[in-house]
């Protein structure tokens, strides 16, 4: 596997490595069952943000509690291979829960990303935000393009 994943166990001494260089860091999470241009542009907006990327992924486990026994369609060790890959991303851990709040309490990030799907009323992950102290920027979609309407077109071509 890539050097980019790294557990939870590491954060620690990563952390310490960052404060030390005075790095910002920037974290956003999610399934990324199916790599698309909105991902991208996502990943790229947040790095802008700091100066190190962390994508937080969604474990199997996590993205069929999520989204159904039928996903995820890509296992979560080739969808950590394929994010890692991506220029604008420095590392990817894999989280098992729901949510990214415990993600966000171990990681400590200057600044969170989502897309603009969420809003901080409806993000599950607020309260940890709050206790952090991260600051939450929302990237708006690219319209027309998503995960669930890709796996819609699939599932409509075969049919």
């Amino acid at each position: 596997m890539n050097q980019a994943l790294i557990t939870p166990a590491q954060f620690p001494e990563l952390q310490a490595v960052w404060q030390r260089q005075n790095l910002k860091i920037v974290l956003t999470n999610g399934c990324f069952d199916l790599l698309h241009a909105g991902h991208l542009r996502t990943f790229c907006e947040a790095k802008k943000l700091g100066d190190l990327l962390v994508v937080g992924l969604n474990s199997d486990r996590s993205v069929r509690g999520l989204k159904g026994e039928t996903r995820p369609l890509v296992r979560e060790t080739d969808r950590a291979l394929l994010v890692s890959a991506l220029k604008p991303v420095d590392y990817v851990t894999i989280f098992d829960e729901p949510t990214a709040s415990d993600l966000l309490l171990a990681l400590r990030p200057h600044v969170y990303v989502k897309g603009g799907d969420y809003s901080l009323e409806n993000l599950p992950e607020r309260q940890a935000i709050l206790e952090i102290g991260a600051q939450t920027v929302f990237v708006p979609l690219v319209e027309g393009i998503s995960t669930s309407e890709l796996v819609k077109k699939i599932r409509s071509a075969n049919m």
